[in-house]
């Protein structure tokens, strides 16, 4: 979590700081003294709506993440990653990270960003017609026209012919796509927060509904390996901060913290990368489907680390304020979404229960349902 400036200061002293290492460096010293100082009023609510808008992919998701691990439509299948899929994903996010930095410092980040922002609209797109389709079906009442359509693209003739693209959609889906081509082309013609975080919030809750863990070992593992990244890359070196300030693509939450004083023009922004929301998000899903699992009317386990989830992020955020320097994220959240579950399982004496759910992919279980359907007939 940081802020979005090279040098964006929360008070006096701070700017006055700024101003002499700017100096000394022998860039921007004329403008150091006018940079913008944010008033107290206006970081207090960058940082609540950043909490807010952090929570509500994270509640949405696991709701919804319940019923997609009971779909069989193949377009909401969620992805289930297991432990060694959990154990190469920090080495793979590092490597990702570091090729990141290694071509903004090389190529002109002007293309690379032209490059990612097309990349992200197609992507934005679709997740943001993902995320309104439920919302659509309840707008339009029962007697509408809902007309079917389908995107099949294949490769070869008769009995070799394979599909390449069979993508089943109708009406209330094709209006989400209009909507979402919509608020694509504001992000692509102005680069506007607003856009932004639509984009943003759409990819949190679209991760934390369709990444699934298949066991709370492989969430501990997950969330251990990032720990361990996160740290790394934002206090070992400045590869991170650097990446997150010139990659302008919605991968992160944004808000100004000069909204008061400019609108919706401003430009200061403190930020939240999605990676902070997703990774605790898909732990924090996994235990509301445990709840769900036990088939009890309380869901303990989810609510206890979703307040872990709200206090790892309120002492983010305290750190950052009271060093005035970017902070990572997973540092806090990690040990309260991990420990305060663990904590609860064992005033339960559940520990043993929740170690040992084990999550089945919706394919393996309609291959179970088909073959005792089978065995049925027989």
């Amino acid at each position: 979590m940081a802020d979005t400036e090279q040098v964006s200061v929360l008070d006096p002293e701070a700017a006055a700081a700024a101003a002499v290492l700017d100096a000394l460096n022998g860039t921007e010293a004329l403008n150091a003294t006018v940079k913008f100082v944010a008033t107290t009023e206006g970081t207090a609510l960058a940082y609540g709506s950043l909490v807010l808008m952090a929570l509500l992919p994270i509640f949405f998701g696991a709701l919804r993440s319940v019923h997609c691990s009971k779909s069989k439509n193949a377009s909401d299948m969620p992805e289930t990653i297991t432990s060694r899929d959990a154990a190469r994903f920090p080495i793979i996010a590092s490597c990702t990270l570091f090729g990141l930095y290694l071509f903004f410092k090389v190529f002109s980040q002007e293309y690379i960003n032209m490059l990612l922002s097309v990349y992200f609209f197609g992507l934005g797109v679709l997740a943001l017609a993902h995320t309104l389709s439920p919302l659509m079906s309840r707008i339009f009442p029962a007697s509408f026209s809902n007309k079917q359509y389908q995107l099949l693209f294949t490769q070869g003739v008769e009995e070799s012919k394979e599909e390449i693209v069979n993508y089943e959609f109708d009406t209330k889906n094709l209006l989400c796509l209009v909507i979402g081509a919509v608020v694509g082309v504001w992000y692509l013609l102005k680069k506007h927060w607003i856009a932004n975080n639509l984009f943003g919030l759409a990819f949190a809750l679209n991760g934390v509904e369709l990444l699934h863990l298949n066991n709370v070992c492989t969430g501990c593992i997950l969330l251990g390996g990032l720990f361990v990244y996160d740290v790394f890359w934002v206090f070992g070196t400045n590869v991170m901060v650097t990446v997150a300030r010139s990659f302008e693509a919605p991968i992160k939450l944004v808000f100004p913290q000069d909204l008061l004083e400019r609108g919706f023009e401003a430009s200061n922004f403190a930020m939240l990368g999605l990676g902070d929301i997703v990774i605790p998000g898909i732990f924090i899903a996994l235990l509301l489907r445990f709840d769900v699992s036990l088939k009890k009317d309380s869901r303990t386990y989810f609510y206890s680390s979703f307040l872990a989830y709200i206090f790892g992020l309120g002492l983010t955020i305290f750190i950052m304020h009271t060093f005035k320097h970017a902070q990572p994220a997973l540092l806090y959240l990690v040990p309260a979404c991990v420990g305060f579950p663990v904590v609860v399982a064992l005033l339960k004496g559940e520990l043993t229960e929740l170690f040992r759910y084990e999550e089945t992919p919706p394919e393996d279980t309609a291959v179970k349902e088909e073959s005792e359907t089978e065995k049925k007939d027989q």
